[in-house]
């Protein structure tokens, strides 16, 4: 496979080719730092300087976003876009390497820059501390050369997408989940893009999140770093990109395989002829609306944390059922508030456990597989409602003294 070309020159400001050219030497503190750049025959100084004028955007500073970063600010990438507006949690230092103990409760932004500076204080780091939306995406894409998707849900994921296809804009997207993750690149001239791969979103609840279905720590190291070296290769012009193939790493087995994705001629992105030429309400698209977590969307079994605070100090309380794993409910619970502890892989061989004639309130990390047990209550004549957003909004908008794993 000969280098996938470039894209066509953004709207706004010259290729990292043109910058390059017009830029000064390497300094000698860049011409020791990155020697063994400049060894290369595929980099080499005028390679260096490619990298050096480049800019990346980076969406997520979390599990993948970290690899990215910090491996891109090492190779001399010099600005570095990052998209996050959340805070450093416990529970993030398992995977996202950019952060450490210390920087719980910090911005991930300011957490990134500091980390970023100590790898390589020559890298300019833009934030934007902020939601990537249908708003703003095409705004906040619009300055970079190349974007990387560190991207944790589908609405973002989607939304990159677009956006990329509608700025001319590649991006390397990347996933990761349980013990697999995946890899390819995405929008670049002729080729394919993530909605030639995947045109629809699955259903909300189908595909668990990294939350609730759980995620091997070293996996995103992996997968991010392989993200990195396809935006190296592609700010280099060298090698045989991914683009119109899918990289997918099986932990596990150690095992490696690709699948062929074509240029989808009927897209409604990047088709012969769009039926999409704007970003769309990407939480709507993807089924996460006001219901979040909730496969149903119905509000008579759908109760929200505020309401749920108000019922449980009323004079009939319902029964709060947690239906997460045993570990999760020992790092913190509701146990205080009354509620019962049932993993919901025992669920319906132990509902002998639950009071006839109670309104039952199932919980979980999230709400999506409260949802599920929800369902299979409720097929066994239980009247059961879920918890929206499950323990995290409970933590987030009525208690923060609540411990989530």
């Amino acid at each position: 496979m000969s280098p996938t070309p470039r894209v066509n020159p953004p709207k706004d400001g010259p290729t990292p080719s043109a910058r390059a050219s017009d830029a000064r030497s390497l300094t000698r503190d860049e011409v020791l730092r990155y020697a063994r750049h400049l060894v290369l025959p595929e980099v080499g100084e005028q390679g260096q300087q490619l990298l050096k004028a480049a800019r990346v955007l980076l969406v997520g500073a979390g599990g993948l976003g970290s690899p990215v970063a910090l491996y891109l600010a090492a190779a001399g990438v010099g600005t570095l876009g990052i998209v996050d507006d959340d805070t450093v949690e416990a529970n993030n230092l398992q995977r996202q390497i950019l952060h450490g103990t210390s920087d719980i409760g910090r911005s991930k932004l300011a957490s990134a820059a500091a980390r970023i500076g100590e790898v390589n204080p020559h890298v300019v780091v833009e934030p934007h501390p902020v939601r990537l939306t249908s708003a703003n995406a095409l705004k906040i894409v619009g300055p970079y050369d190349l974007v990387v998707d560190g991207t944790d849900n589908f609405p973002t994921r989607y939304l990159v997408n677009d956006a990329c296809v509608l700025l001319n804009k590649p991006y390397v997207y990347g996933a990761v989940l349980r013990w697999e993750g995946q890899v390819a690149l995405f929008a670049v001239p002729g080729g394919p893009c993530y909605r030639c791969l995947f045109r629809e979103p699955p259903p909300t609840g189908l595909v668990a999140s990294c939350a609730e279905g759980g995620v091997l720590g070293v996996l995103p190291g992996i997968v991010g770093s392989i993200q990195a070296v396809e935006a190296i290769k592609w700010i280099l012009g060298a090698g045989d990109l991914l683009s119109g193939r899918l990289l997918i790493m099986d932990a596990l087995e150690l095992s490696f395989r690709e699948v062929v994705v074509s240029r989808d001629q009927s897209c409604p992105v990047c088709g012969d002829n769009p039926t999409q030429t704007g970003l769309i309400d990407y939480d709507v698209f993807c089924g996460v609306d006001a219901h979040v977590g909730s496969p149903s969307g119905n509000d008579a079994f759908e109760l929200d944390v505020r309401d749920l605070a108000r019922e449980i100090t009323g004079d009939l309380p319902p029964l709060l059922l947690d239906v997460r794993d045993l570990w999760e409910w020992d790092a913190g619970n509701l146990a205080d508030r009354g509620a019962l502890h049932i993993p919901l892989a025992e669920l319906m061989d132990r509902t002998d456990e639950l009071p006839e004639g109670t309104a039952i309130v199932t919980y979980c990390r999230t709400g999506d597989r409260s949802a599920d047990a929800a369902e299979r209550l409720r097929s066994a004549g239980f009247a059961v409602r879920n918890l929206l957003g499950g323990l995290e909004a409970w933590a987030r908008e009525v208690d923060s003294s609540v411990s989530v794993a």
